[in-house]
């Protein structure tokens, strides 16, 4: 194996971005779950199904102000933040950075299709196709892609806005994205539904790229920093997100504010994802103990926990039980479950292996050269 192929050392890989992406990725199932074991209108609208007790509905609200697209957010931030990681540590080799990248990032979409064929609420397609943009992007100031991944942000909780004002929003334009019993998505609201999902991440992929050039995602700056980050990221983000769920409990959960009420959740993803890195920042400079050993071990295999999760959640949640049969406190107790399975059995294979089996196919495949995987 070429130097240029092996394995990042231990001592090269950010261990901050390793604990972060390890929470991201336990995080994003609280929300991916409802997707798998209920339909898909309960994702966006919690009087549609699952909310059967108020603990149901507890859980609901609680999973929409905290976690809803803030987990994504911050998924996607180190998604930007990896890519130029990737794409310096290939320059640094005398490999081709970008044409590396590109083909890179091609490979992960045919992983994303793959996964889509399982599950329609992939996100690495997303990604891969955003990826040439970011890597034209990359070398610009940390400012301009402060303000570029801000305004896409922005955008998109502007275009909820306008296409609800705008577009005659009926019940049979929502069709299945609001209502269990709904029909085909209306045209308005799916180029909203296509145009929201691009925005979002290639704004929190800009973000995190313009985090890593002022050295904060690798967790090097001062305590203080990231204290501030997490007062006032949650300060402002989290009553944001909450008048989310208001406007939509104020509108009986109806088709008038069901785009409106998604508006102000979007523009909180950002604050809120910064509180989110601020805390687990803050939590990852403390002295390391088993528990930081393990959440990095899943960082290290987010992409072979992020597919098992899908995989785990479609045999329990709609093979071996009929999807749509348990509410939503039940499915936090899976999610609990799938968390407790991953944080289990990461570190014991990455002790045994030097990556986890989609990152190490996804490697080989990456620099089309046969990688040993056992240490």
């Amino acid at each position: 194996m070429t130097a240029s192929a092996a394995p990042i050392a231990a001592s090269d890989r950010i261990t901050n971005l390793d604990t972060v992406r390890g929470i991201a990725t336990l995080g994003i199932l609280v929300m991916n779950a409802v997707s798998y074991g209920l339909p898909e209108a309960a994702y966006f609208n919690l009087d549609a199904a699952g909310s059967n007790s108020w603990f149901d509905w507890i859980v609901g609200v609680v999973g929409e102000v905290f976690v809803d697209q803030k987990t994504m957010a911050l998924f996607s931030l180190l998604f930007g933040a990896g890519i130029v990681v990737f794409a310096e540590r290939a320059e640094a080799k005398g490999r081709r950075p970008v044409w590396l990248s590109l083909w890179r990032n091609l490979l992960l979409l045919a992983i994303g299709i793959g996964h889509t064929l399982i599950w329609v609420g992939d996100i690495l397609s997303v990604y891969a196709l955003c990826s040439p943009v970011l890597l034209l992007l990359r070398k610009r100031s940390p400012r301009t892609l402060l303000i570029a991944g801000t305004a896409m942000v922005l955008a998109s909780a502007a275009l909820a806005v306008g296409t609800q004002v705008a577009a005659d929003i009926t019940e049979v334009e929502l069709g299945s994205f609001w209502f269990v019993e709904g029909g085909s998505i209306g045209d308005a609201v799916g180029v909203f539904l296509i145009s929201d999902a691009f925005l979002r991440a290639l704004g929190m992929m800009l973000i995190g790229v313009a985090l890593y050039r002022l050295d904060i995602v690798q967790g090097t700056r001062p305590p203080e920093v990231y204290r501030a980050m997490a007062r006032w990221g949650f300060g402002i983000g989290l009553p944001l997100a909450a008048v989310g769920v208001i406007v939509q409990i104020s509108g009986a959960w109806g088709t008038e504010t069901a785009l409106v009420g998604l508006a102000p959740n979007t523009v909180a993803t950002i604050p809120v994802a910064l509180g989110y890195l601020g805390l687990i920042t803050l939590w990852n400079q403390k002295q390391t103990t088993a528990l930081h050993e393990r959440v990095r071990a899943v960082g290290r295999m987010a992409l072979t926990n992020y597919l098992s999760q899908t995989l785990i959640g479609i045999i329990v949640l709609r093979v071996l039980f009929d999807q749509g049969e348990f509410g939503r406190a039940v499915l936090l107790g899976f999610v609990v479950a799938v968390w407790a399975l991953q944080l289990a059995w990461s570190t014991p294979w990455l002790a045994r292996f030097r990556f986890g089996p989609f990152e190490w196919m996804w490697r080989v495949a990456t620099y089309r050269r046969w990688q040993p995987i056992r240490r």
